[in-house]
């Protein structure tokens, strides 16, 4: 006799269609943990865009990566040294062009300056804007406060306009190095201005593990969810889900490094930092470091012009 199984009738639930407009059908909230791991896959995917658009051929991407360090540290400097928002506004636009003139998507460019530390500097210098905290002209009245007058004051608004445009600036040089540079080729020119080796060894190898364990929890939560029948899990269920990954990811993490160091040592690793093509200095190249000379003079000159 020939025993007949069932269809689940979970399976047998059609599911329901949903329109643009939301009308028909409902969109779960994915769980904390989806979010995190596609968190994860977001960042690796951005890191891959890195390493397209620094093997383009681009303005900054044909710069020797020495050259291109050093001068953007001078930069830094000056943009350090400006005391006034026109000046910043004006290296933030040259910025821009750089972005554009290497290839750089202008909004994702935009979006990854902007999306992070400068919104976050903004909201942290908001408190010295207003007149209790940086005593000025008022130019926002906000009402009264304990029979004196609130609002926002003229001086407190060009400082914190002065620090956001400064950090805005040296976040937009450091992300155009970034992603116009191989990262092989950064470490080499990191050491090659005499970064400390054990400086540079640490970052290598903190960058080659960020994509491997995000790979690996990816793989490890993909495995879970392809195992789990039925509806969502709770919240407790993807705590302890996450706090046992975070355990198995730290052995998984400590065997590794133990493997590849040794691998790396059999190899004749010493810590120094060496790239197929040899680095030379070019007519670009200092006609580029020239530029930026010039740049940044031209912008402490106009600086210390509005400052008489």
């Amino acid at each position: 006799m020939t025993a007949t199984t069932a269809t689940p009738a979970w399976l047998l639930q059609p599911e329901l269609g949903l329109c643009p407009c939301g009308c028909i059908g409902k969109r779960r909230k994915g769980s904390f943990v989806e979010k995190t791991i596609g968190g994860g896959a977001a960042l690796m995917r951005q890191a891959l865009f890195s390493d397209d658009t620094a093997s383009a051929h681009g303005l900054l991407q044909r710069v020797e990566p020495r050259v291109k360090l050093a001068t953007v540290f001078g930069l830094l400097i000056a943009a350090a040294l400006v005391r006034h928002v026109p000046v910043l506004l004006a290296m933030y636009a040259a910025t821009l062009m750089l972005a554009v003139a290497s290839g750089l998507s202008l909004s994702f460019f935009v979006k990854r300056v902007w999306l992070f530390i400068p919104i976050f500097t903004g909201i942290v210098v908001l408190p010295a804007t207003f007149s209790f905290i940086t005593p000025g002209h008022v130019v926002v009245p906000l009402g009264t406060w304990f029979g004196h007058h609130v609002g926002l004051t003229s001086q407190g608004l060009t400082a914190a306009a002065l620090i956001v445009t400064r950090v805005a600036v040296s976040i937009s040089l450091v992300v155009l190095l970034t992603l116009t540079t191989p990262w092989n080729r950064l470490l080499g020119a990191l050491r090659a201005l005499f970064v400390p080796r054990m400086f540079v060894l640490v970052l290598g190898m903190a960058y080659r593990y960020l994509f491997h364990l995000l790979t690996t929890v990816t793989d490890m939560y993909t495995a879970r969810k392809a195992r789990t029948v039925g509806t969502d899990v709770d919240v407790t269920s993807g705590r302890r889900f996450v706090a046992a990954s975070a355990g198995a990811l730290f052995g998984k993490s400590h065997a590794l490094a133990e493997e590849v160091h040794m691998a790396m040592v059999s190899r004749g690793y010493t810590g120094e930092v060496r790239t197929l093509e040899p680095a030379r200095v070019g007519p670009r190249d200092v006609l580029w470091a020239v530029a930026c000379v010039a740049a940044a003079f031209v912008a402490l000159g106009g600086d210390r012009a509005l400052g008489r």
